[in-house]
């Protein structure tokens, strides 16, 4: 039915019931708002808390920013060993990659931003590590750049998955993980994973990734160990 249809004696009560204050018990985060439509006048009066969020993911600088955000910061003279070989042209305090965690309640979120540094001819490559718990998996979300997830099962057997912007993977808790810049700007990764995974580090010093990927001429080599 039409406001159109009501007689005029009817549409004069229908306007003076809907010009009555209608008190919606809604909170908005620094004081109650007055929302007009027409001749309706809608009162919001505040009862639910609306906080900003404790943790930001600053997509386009690629940092997390908020409370009990972590962040590490691995430079070249703490990361020599993850190279073939020492390259004497890098400098000791050149950032290799920088990560950043938010853990709560059992989950953790994150961002590894690497940088694209040669080591020898040697692309950039994270630390790398299998979870102490295998039965945790992971996901990574590639949010810039690009290069290789590349994966390591229990029987050192190595394969790679192209890693760029909007890509997604799944990373089985069984596979040892790390993450290798190709590229010539940042690789940055989102990553989500259950607290209690633990990063077994060791076991890849003592079996390393049997896989490294070189750069020449802007052309990619992988070689075999």
């Amino acid at each position: 039915m039409e406001i159109s249809d009501i007689c005029i004696c009817d549409k004069s009560f229908f306007y003076r019931c809907i010009n009555i204050e209608i008190v919606f018990m809604l909170k908005c985060y620094n004081n109650s708002s007055i929302i007009k439509l027409n001749d309706i006048t809608i009162k919001q009066e505040a009862i639910m808390e609306i906080k900003n969020p404790k943790v930001v993911h600053d997509y386009l600088n690629g940092v997390i920013e908020g409370e009990d955000v972590k962040k590490s910061t691995k430079l070249y003279a703490d990361a020599k060993t993850f190279y073939k070989d020492v390259d004497s042209s890098v400098s000791d305090d050149q950032i290799m990659y920088e990560v950043y965690s938010y853990e709560h309640d059992g989950l953790c979120y994150g961002l590894t931003v690497m940088q694209p540094v040669c080591v020898n001819g040697e692309c950039n490559v994270t630390r790398g590590h299998f979870h102490e718990n295998l039965d945790c998996d992971e996901i990574y979300c590639g949010m810039g750049g690009e290069g290789f997830l590349l994966l390591m099962d229990e029987d050192y057997h190595c394969h790679a998955e192209k890693v760029y912007c909007g890509s997604v993977h799944y990373i089985d808790g069984h596979l040892a993980h790390r993450l290798v810049n190709t590229g010539n700007s940042e690789l940055k990764v989102q990553c989500m994973w259950p607290s209690h995974a633990g990063h077994d580090y060791k076991r890849v010093e003592e079996h390393p990734f049997t896989v490294r990927v070189f750069k020449e001429n802007g052309e990619l080599k992988v070689e075999e160990e």
